[in-house]
């Protein structure tokens, strides 16, 4: 199954294929500051893809904080914030941040609270690499 998004000014426009329908696939609500102040409804399937265009990367902001082993990729023109990523042992992984696609209202399920504060980076990459999803950045350069 295929859903589309991007934030609000059409500078990031992203592309989420799933292996099951929207609400087979558990959301996720993590209890870190940043998802807490934009009130994410994340998701992933390992067996997905998550693909990212941007009219100008030079408009999208790869903002890292805590461990800083993901980017949250964030729209600096209009301040969506669409998804993470993450290099892992088994390649680039993601997470779509659900407000941000078309058919959001496709993923209504209730999400489930995280919690991965003392979490070692060893066991985050690994968490990442098993549970979030291929991911693709593409770039004309």
């Amino acid at each position: 199954m295929e859903h589309r998004g991007g934030c609000h000014c059409g500078n990031l426009r992203v592309k989420l294929r799933l292996t099951r329908p929207p609400g087979d696939n558990p959301l996720r609500s993590c209890s870190c500051s940043f998802c807490r102040a934009h009130a994410t409804r994340t998701l992933s399937d390992p067996g997905g893809l998550f693909e990212v265009w941007a009219e100008d990367w030079s408009l999208v902001e790869h903002y890292r904080f805590g461990s800083q082993t993901a980017d949250f990729l964030i729209c600096r023109r209009c301040g969506v914030y669409v998804g993470a990523v993450c290099e892992t042992p088994s390649g680039l992984r993601a997470v779509v941040n659900t407000k941000a696609l078309d058919d959001r209202e496709a993923f209504s399920q209730g999400p489930t609270r995280r919690d991965h504060e003392g979490e070692t980076t060893e066991a985050r990459l690994a968490r990442r690499g098993a549970n979030w999803m291929p991911a693709v950045l593409h770039r004309a350069d």
